[in-house]
């Protein structure tokens, strides 16, 4: 009998720590890292400076939050605009502006979307994500968001940006163990290739309807 393989929390903590990395290192154009040590906790927070979180749930429901500091969060903000071309001297300087955690918004919908592929890709389950939401917070000011999840499951990572900024990501998610029964293959998800079948198909379609445009001129003339 074949033996069973258990995908675990820290598992799926894994492949998010992945997709954090991930996507912020492709958008910014910078190194990031995190911390092979994780912590548990026992609930997670909104802190300061800016605390970004989205809700997930299907096959497993969770809560994700990342908590930047005020520098982390420019340093990814100015990296980010800057490697879009944005010229430096049109760039916020306070962490307080709504570019700045429109930014944040943004890349954390591109994180949360691509953790949810790949559990998909992995696991070969579902989970929907709902809208991210920013929050600045005062520094005297901690929120806590509760949620229903069967026995839940806290953890924080530490994330360190490119020049030693830290900022912190917390999941909470319900407890739960996956257990594969037998080999399967994984879905592969190319995202050129995707492009590009989406443009081969409009072509095709294009010069269908002008083939169609054509004869029918031609009938007109009866030719």
């Amino acid at each position: 009998m074949a033996k069973t393989k258990a995908i675990s929390t820290d598992d799926v903590l894994l492949m998010l720590c992945t997709s954090v990395k991930k996507v912020l290192s492709v958008a910014t154009q910078t190194q990031l890292t995190y911390s092979p040590m994780v912590q548990k906790i026992t609930r997670t927070c909104l802190r300061p400076d800016i605390g970004c979180f989205v809700l997930f749930d299907g096959s497993f429901s969770g809560l994700v939050i990342i908590n930047f500091s005020a520098p982390a969060a420019m340093e990814l903000y100015r990296a980010y605009m800057m490697s879009m071309g944005m010229p430096e001297s049109e760039l916020a300087t306070q962490h307080t502006s709504e570019e700045v955690g429109n930014m944040l918004g943004e890349l954390m919908n591109q994180i949360v979307g691509d953790f949810t592929g790949n559990v998909g890709s992995e696991l070969l389950v579902s989970i929907n994500q709902n809208q991210p939401k920013m929050l600045t917070i005062n520094k005297e000011v901690v929120v806590s968001i509760d949620t229903n999840l069967d026995r839940a499951q806290a953890r924080r990572v530490s994330f360190s940006t490119a020049n030693r900024n830290v900022f912190y990501m917390e999941l909470a998610m319900d407890r739960t163990e996956f257990i594969q029964l037998h080999e399967f293959e994984r879905e592969e998800i190319d995202p050129d290739r995707i492009v590009e079948e989406v443009g081969r198909q409009e072509t095709l379609a294009s010069t269908s309807n002008q083939t169609l445009v054509d004869q029918s001129l031609l009938d007109e003339l009866g030719l």
